[in-house]
This record gives C-alpha cells, structure tokens and sequence, in this order.
C-alpha cells in the first residue's frame, strides 16, 4: 500500500469568482466561497466582527431611516427622518438642524428650544468637515431630498457635558434656487454639486467663507456631463460624471482654474463608493471597482481595475444600481474598502456588500451577508480614535466591526462564515486519492468551534459525499503576565497555534474543503491545512 503523503495549502488571495474550477487548480489558496470572512494583509482568512448596538439602542427619530452618518467631535452626527441629530453616547440624541440661532451661537437652553428648520423630504446625505478654527471643526451637510438646502452646523466648547458648550446652525444659500446633493471641503473652499435643477455644475464657496457662494474667489462650472460624486484628491478635486471623470486644478487662481478630463469612457456609478485609500481614490464604475491612481507627475494620472477577481458581483450590483441602497466606508486601520448594498425590501439577513482589503499582492476580496449598512461612516473622534457606525432602515445605529455577533433590533444574531477552497487535485488530477486526515491551522480569538466539509469531484452524486464533521473546540491560548490574559476568561492548556486534527472519509480525484460557522462564538482566522492521502491508481 502507498504511503500517506501530505497536501499544503496556505489562505491567501482572497475570494475569486472569474476564474473557472480548471484554472484554480493551480491557485490552491484562493475562495471560491469567502462569506463574513476578511482577508488578513499578513496571511490567512478571518471571520468578521460583528456589530452592536450604539449606546443603549434609543433610536434618533423612531423607525425613521438613516440617511446619513457622520463621525463628529465627540460623537455621532444622524440624518433621519425629517431631522438631523448628535449624539455622544447613542442614548440621547440632541435635535441640530434648529431654524435660527444667535449670531454669536446659542447656549445648550437657548438652542434646544429653538424650532426646526424643515426638512421634509430628507433623503441621503453627505457630510463635508472643514477645520477652520474651532474647537471641533465645522460640518457642512447636503441632502438628495427635494429642495433642501445645505445645513451648516458648529459646536463649540470642550466641557464634556453639552450644556457647556455653544451651538451655531444655518442653511446655506448657494445660488437662487439650486439645492445641492453632494459636497466636500477642498482648498478651504466648499464645493457642491448635483442640484436637480443644474446636475452637470459644480459650485464653489470663497476661501475660507465656506457658507457664501458670492464672496471673492466663489464661483461655478459647467461640464458636460452630469455630476455624481465629488471628491479632494491631493491638490486636485476629482470631479466624477456619469460616463467621465475631470479633476479641477488652481481652484484659488481665477486666471489659471481649469477644467481637465481624466477620462471621457469611464464614469462612477454611485457617489457613495467613493473613498481614498492608501493614496489612491476608488470607486464603482460600470465595468467595475476601479481607482485613480496619481503620481508626482502632473497630469499623470491613470485608470485601473481592481475587482477582476469578482467581477461577476460586481457586475450584478452594477446592473441592479437603481434597485440598491449604496454605501461605503474605509477602515483605515485595516486597509479595507467596504461597500454594502441591499434593495428597498431587503431584510438584514439578505443585506450584502463586498470588502476589499488591500494587501502587498493588491486588493483581495470577501463577501458579508447580514449587515444591512444603509449609511456607514468611519473616521477619527477628536481624540484621533477610528470610529466605525453604521444604520439600518429601521433607524437603528450600530458600533460597526464590533463585538462576536450582529445585534439587528439589539437581538443577538449568528453570523454565517464559509470558506469554501477550489476543487484541489493536489498536483495530479489522474490520480485518485483517499484522505487521511485533514489539519486546519487556526488562530481563536476565544472559544470556536467550526466545522469541516468535505466534496469529491466537484460533488459527483454518484460518488459518496462524508457527512459535515464538527472540528475540536479551540480556545485563545492563555499567556501567563499578558495584558490580554484575563482571570476566569481564558483555557489554559490552549496552544498558541493549534492545528486541527480531524479524521476524514471518502476519495476521488478532486477534493474541496469548506469551513464554516454558524454560531455567536470568537472570531478565527483560518492560516492554511494539510491535507493527508493516500494516492491510488489513475484514470
């Protein structure tokens, strides 16, 4: 009898639905299913965090939805409904989007009991946030609803407490009647664009007086092409267009100002998948995630696609864009574009989105399923902490990528991992192999228990299938004077990398591995397997 030979496999490229089963099997590492996993820049897949809820769950407007979300301060800014609010906990939310405040800006009595500007067909918001000289910066918040202007809010004070701070809201008046969509700071200027009246025209605020659009150095551009999303570049504002993309140089030198195109065959689908990343700006075009790549040479900017590894997802989510709710965030400390997407009736448990986590081979990719991130937010409190939240239709907001489990509603809720490997011949597809043993690595982040299936070519029906196999519970290794070792909540005993052992059955020429979860357990990251068989006579 032939001897037991061992088959490696190490986890790294990510998820990869282009490529035919045939071609995988040269690319062992790769997913062909990667659902509530993250790639690792270092290695490996893991299973995502969960979600819980902001503060105690008390709703900003009810059942209302969120439209929009913004990190602030020393909390949260949130569109719902017909108002805009701020919290600093998730318990209380204070009402900001107030119809007239004292020039000098109100005390916390005087500005609460001030009545609302209306905003009554509030819709999807977003938020540009401009330094200026205050204590915690100046946001500036655009609205797609209908004939809303943008509202401009500050906050002063470093009192703790909001009683002892002061609070100054207006709207802005931009030009006539023209209400813009979308907005960023760029050059100490305001810029906005995407008024249903005029949607091919960018408008500019004078420097440094980002509430008055016909002071010095204000002024507007036409394109010809309607504007979708606007974003600050380095020293350029990228102006992305239905089906082109320009970028707008010298906006403070009236004589040298120019208009350029980037490219006239490319355009950005949603304004929402906007984001910088590592340098780099990236968005969802028709063809797919692409990013603007600069360099130190002027002009020298180019094109390029990075979503080829699932490109059938993102082409469905690029055929269905009008269906869908988009939005997206990165997480700067984990080098991550995430873009969520769910239709007008999806429930959480049907609610998608992608992530992208760039690594040093470029973006690898993974799925969720379970997040229903209908506006997401991450950036840096005062105290230059990264903060992630998200909201739901129902109004909800949740502390994003935290916690075991997600918290629809604040019910705990399994989340729903699988790994799924391509079919592996384990370098020779004529050979029939009967397995031995499979050996997972995985590093526990607390006690996990996953479990392992196994499919002989391609899950031939007239082959027998083993049954799932449920894999020894692990646990995160105790190390003894560790500031992460807690009494009473650790097993001792762990090992620092525990290899799996499990007994399989069965043989054929191909094998796949799937692993999974379904559970409210710690996270895990799956490092790689060995695979132990025996080889048998061939074709």
């Amino acid at each position: 009898m032939a001897e037991a030979q061992p088959y490696g496999v190490s986890c790294k490229g990510g998820l990869n639905t282009n490529l035919n089963q045939f071609e995988m099997l040269g690319q062992p590492g790769l997913a062909t299913k990667l659902r509530n996993f993250e790639v690792d820049p270092d290695g490996g897949y893991r299973r995502i965090n969960g979600y819980t809820q902001f503060g105690d769950g008390t709703r900003p407007n009810s059942s209302n939805d969120i439209f929009g979300l913004e990190v602030y301060a020393d909390g949260l800014i949130a569109c719902s409904g017909t108002n805009i609010y701020f919290s600093q906990d998730g318990d209380s939310w204070l009402q900001i989007n107030k119809a007239s405040v004292a020039s000098g800006g109100d005390d916390y009595t005087a500005f609460t009991g001030r009545s609302a500007a209306a905003r009554t067909s509030q819709d999807l918001a977003t938020f540009a946030i401009y330094e200026g000289d205050t204590d915690y910066g100046e946001v500036i918040i655009t609205d797609e609803g209908s004939g809303i202007k943008p509202m401009y809010f500050k906050m002063t004070g470093t009192g703790s407490a909001l009683s002892s701070r002061t609070y100054f809201c207006k709207e802005i008046t931009v030009s006539g009647t023209e209400y813009p969509k979308f907005c960023v700071m760029h050059d100490k200027h305001l810029v906005v664009a995407g008024a249903a009246t005029s949607p091919n025209t960018i408008y500019y605020s004078g420097t440094s007086d980002i509430d008055d659009f016909t002071s010095t150095g204000s002024g507007s551009i036409k394109l010809d092409d309607q504007v979708v999303g606007i974003k600050s570049f380095r020293d350029d504002l990228i102006i992305f267009c239905a089906n082109s993309i320009y970028k707008l140089q010298n906006i403070n030198n009236s004589s040298t100002i120019a208009v350029v195109p980037i490219t006239k065959n490319v355009g950005c689908l949603d304004g929402r998948s906007i984001q910088e990343i590592a340098g780099d700006l990236i968005f969802l075009s028709p063809d797919g995630i692409r990013t603007i790549a600069g360099t130190a040479r002027i002009g020298d900017v180019e094109l390029g696609s990075v979503s080829r590894q699932i490109q059938s997802i993102v082409s469905d989510i690029a055929s269905a864009i009008n269906t869908f709710r988009i939005d997206s965030a990165v997480l700067r400390k984990k080098s991550q574009y995430r873009l969520f997407y769910s239709g007008a009736g999806s429930s959480h448990t049907t609610a998608r989105g992608i992530i992208g986590t760039l690594t040093p081979n470029g973006f690898e990719w993974s799925e969720t399923l379970g997040i229903q991130a209908h506006a997401i937010a991450s950036s840096f409190d005062k105290d230059r902490i990264e903060k992630t939240y998200h909201g739901d239709k129902d109004g909800y907001i949740y502390v994003h990528d935290d916690g075991d489990y997600f918290t629809p509603a604040g019910s705990a809720s399994n989340i729903v991992a699988e790994y799924t490997t391509p079919n592996l011949d384990f370098g020779d597809l004529g050979t029939r192999k009967t397995l031995q043993y499979a050996r997972l690595s995985l590093s526990p982040e607390g006690l996990v228990q996953p479990s392992l299936r196994v499919r002989f070519d391609y899950e031939d029906r007239n082959i027998p299938q083993p049954p799932d196999y449920a894999l020894t519970a692990i646990s995160l290794p105790a190390i003894f004077g560790s500031s992460s070792s807690t009494f009473n909540s650790v097993v001792f005993g762990a090992q620092n990398d525990p290899m799996v052992r499990q007994a399989v059955q069965g043989s054929g020429h191909t094998s796949s591995f799937k692993t999974f979860s379904d559970d409210q357990k710690a996270p895990y990251t799956i490092n790689g397997f060995y695979i132990d068989y025996v080889p048998a006579g061939r074709r």
